[in-house]
């Protein structure tokens, strides 16, 4: 059974009607991705928090970290399952395919991130991650000193709690906005090689 085909509760502008600076970004992202990805179509409803928006995921998710991209992704899915929100669990289920190569890995952190084989960093990256979106209040310093213990620096704690932050934010937008993953995600990346 397909997934509703609607991109989300709101009425989108029509292609021809969003601003040149709009239609150039969609027009790049069809051209790398194949598509316009939901979300941005979403935030097409307001074309300057779909700037700020993109600004943001594209500094937080693309630009130079000492986590890796990957990593990035990896919490984003953890957070979205923390969540249960269906648009970036696939949308983000399917970036860990692609930048991990391993089809399993990202079924696995939508699940149930614990059965999967992490490293010491890993682990506790996401036992963080789930603990910040589920119990925000019990966080205290020995989750941090547990961060510290598995290698990770300032700058990437830094980092880690903006990613969680922003994908807490995000989910509760995609699911207010009943937002629906693009249907390419689903099959993209699930060659085991």
């Amino acid at each position: 059974m397909p997934q509703p085909e609607h991109v989300s509760i709101y009425d989108l502008p029509d292609p021809a009607d969003l601003d040149d600076e709009t239609r150039a970004y969609f027009e790049i992202c069809v051209e790398k991705l194949g598509m316009v990805p939901h979300v941005l179509r979403t935030f097409s409803f307001n074309q300057d928090k779909l700037r700020a928006f993109s600004q943001y995921y594209n500094t937080l998710m693309l630009a130079p970290s000492r986590l890796s991209k990957l990593e990035r992704e990896m919490v984003a899915v953890v957070v979205s399952s923390a969540n249960r929100c269906f648009y970036c669990l696939v949308a983000h289920g399917q970036a860990v395919r692609r930048l991990s190569g391993d089809p399993q890995l990202g079924e696995m952190l939508v699940m149930n991130y614990r059965v999967a084989d992490l490293s010491e960093r890993q682990r506790a990256m996401l036992d963080f991650a789930w603990k910040l979106t589920t119990a925000p209040a019990e966080i205290v310093e020995a989750d941090r000193e547990a961060l510290r213990a598995a290698g990770l620096g300032q700058d990437e704690i830094f980092d880690l709690a903006d990613v969680i932050g922003f994908f807490n934010m995000s989910n509760r937008f995609a699911i207010a906005s009943d937002m629906m993953p693009n249907a390419e995600y689903h099959a993209m990346d699930r060659d085991a090689g």
